[in-house]
């Protein structure tokens, strides 16, 4: 019971830190769309397989689906475990794209770390105005070494039928 408690107030609290260090960089959260058990662990949280879905902040009707290794285990559950940089990344247009009249180049829409204070997944957009599309760029990064695991997703702009 006691063992129960101190997991889940430590999640919480590893929670609290990466939904403030995503604020920070201006990023959006993810809402889980589902997991998928990869390895059965007998004691501790499974290894899995996670699909989130989050929408860009700034350009509506577009939607992107991104899966993650997660680690399980006892440090997986205590949100004590490095995940590894093994994910996968989709966007598609759901809607009439309009985009602002200033858009960046390059931005950071999508922020989640992956351990507990050193290696994040980020997902940036890029702008391709030669082709009229949308980049978007995952990556997994640490604080001191960068990691080179990646996957990238288009959206090309174009009209919506009615």
């Amino acid at each position: 019971m006691v063992w129960e408690y101190a997991m889940r107030a430590f999640s919480k609290r590893s929670a609290w830190l990466f939904c403030g260090l995503g604020l920070l960089a201006g990023a959006v959260r993810a809402e889980e769309v589902g997991c998928v058990t990869t390895a059965w662990k007998l004691i501790g949280a499974n290894h899995k397989v996670c699909v989130d879905a989050f929408e860009d902040p700034k350009i509506p009707n577009v939607i992107c689906h991104i899966s993650q290794a997660r680690t399980g285990g006892i440090a997986g559950g205590l949100g004590l475990a490095e995940d590894p940089s093994q994910f996968s990344l989709a966007c598609r247009q759901i809607g009439p794209i309009n985009l602002p009249a200033k858009l960046p180049e390059e931005e950071l829409v999508f922020s989640e770390g992956t351990s507990l204070l050193f290696k994040s997944t980020n997902i940036t957009r890029l702008w391709d105005a030669k082709h009229n599309t949308l980049v978007y760029l995952a990556i997994s990064r640490k604080v001191i070494e960068g990691a080179p695991a990646n996957s990238v997703s288009t959206v090309p702009v174009m009209p919506w039928g009615k």
